[in-house]
C-alpha cells in the first residue's frame, strides 16, 4: 500500500501544477470575498475530479483488466513503468516547447457572476478526457488490486495532492490577511512566465521515481520467479 501512496502522490503531485487550475484560483483571490470565492472553486475542481476517477477506476478500468490474462502483481508493476515513461515524455516535451508555452495569457474566468464551485466543476469537465497523468494514476490503481475501499482512498489523496496549490492560496488569503493581494500577485506573475519549467522538472523527477519503482518491481519479481525454478530443479536433482 505505501509502495501505491508513492506512486499516486507523486503523479498527484506533478499534475498538480495546472495553470487551468491555478490562474483562475490566483484571479478569485484578488476579487470580492476571495477565501470564500477560491473555497468554492477548490470543491468543484475536487469533487469533479474525484468523481470522474471514480467513475473511470470502477467502470472502464476494471473491464480492461480483466482483458489483460498476467497475474496482478506484473500487471502493476508494468503499469507503473508505463505510467513514469508517459510523465518522462511529457516532461520532455513540456521543456521542450517551454518558451511557445509561457508566451500563452494565462486562463482568466471570464466576469459573468457564475459561481465559483461551478467555475471549478466546469474546468475540470473540460479538463477530464486529456488528463493523461491521472488515467496513469487511476490504471496503477486498477492494477495493483486492492480492494474498493483502498482504491477510493487512494483517489481521495491523489485529488487532495492535486488540490494543494489551492489549498495553499487559500492559507495564504487566510495568514498574509492585507498581504495577500501583493503575494499572490507576485505568484501569477512568476507562474506567467515559468510553470513549463517548473512542470517540466517536476514530471521528469515524478517520472523517474514511478519509473524506478515499476522496473525494481519487475526485477524482483523476475529474481523469485528464478528462485522458484532453481528450487524445483535442484528438488528433481536431489530426488529423481
Amino acid at each position: 500500500m505505501l509502495r501505491l501512496v508513492a506512486v499516486v502522490c507523486s503523479i498527484g503531485l506533478a499534475d498538480s501544477l495546472n495553470p487551468s487550475t491555478i490562474a483562475p484560483a490566483l484571479y478569485l483571490a484578488s476579487g470580492p470575498h476571495p477565501r470564500r470565492q477560491v473555497f468554492q472553486f477548490t470543491v468543484g475542481v475536487f469533487s469533479v475530479y474525484l468523481l470522474g476517477g471514480l467513475i473511470i477506476d470502477f467502470g472502464p478500468g476494471h473491464l480492461l483488466l480483466a482483458l489483460v490474462p498476467h497475474p496482478h502483481h506484473r500487471v502493476a508493476f508494468i503499469l507503473e513503468l508505463v505510467a513514469g515513461v508517459a510523465m518522462i515524455t511529457a516532461g520532455v516535451f513540456l521543456w521542450g516547447y517551454r518558451r511557445q508555452l509561457a508566451a500563452r495569457s494565462m486562463p482568466t474566468p471570464k466576469a459573468t457572476g457564475r459561481s465559483s464551485i461551478l467555475l471549478g466543476a466546469g474546468i475540470m469537465v473540460f479538463e477530464l478526457p486529456t488528463a493523461f497523468p491521472y488515467f496513469a494514476a487511476i490504471a496503477t490503481i486498477v492494477g495493483s488490486d486492492v480492494g474498493p475501499i483502498r482504491q477510493i482512498i487512494l483517489l481521495v489523496l491523489f485529488n487532495i495532492c492535486f488540490v494543494l496549490p489551492l489549498i495553499a492560496i487559500l492559507v495564504t488569503l487566510r495568514i498574509a490577511g492585507p498581504r495577500a493581494d501583493a503575494i499572490l500577485t507576485r505568484a501569477r506573475a512568476k507562474l506567467e512566465a515559468h510553470w513549463p519549467k517548473v512542470l517540466a522538472a517536476v514530471a521528469l523527477l515524478a517520472g523517474v521515481f514511478v519509473t524506478l519503482l515499476g522496473a525494481t518491481g519487475l526485477a524482483g519479481l523476475g529474481h523469485g520467479h528464478l528462485g522458484q525454478l532453481a528450487r524445483r530443479l535442484r528438488h528433481r536433482l536431489l530426488h529423481p
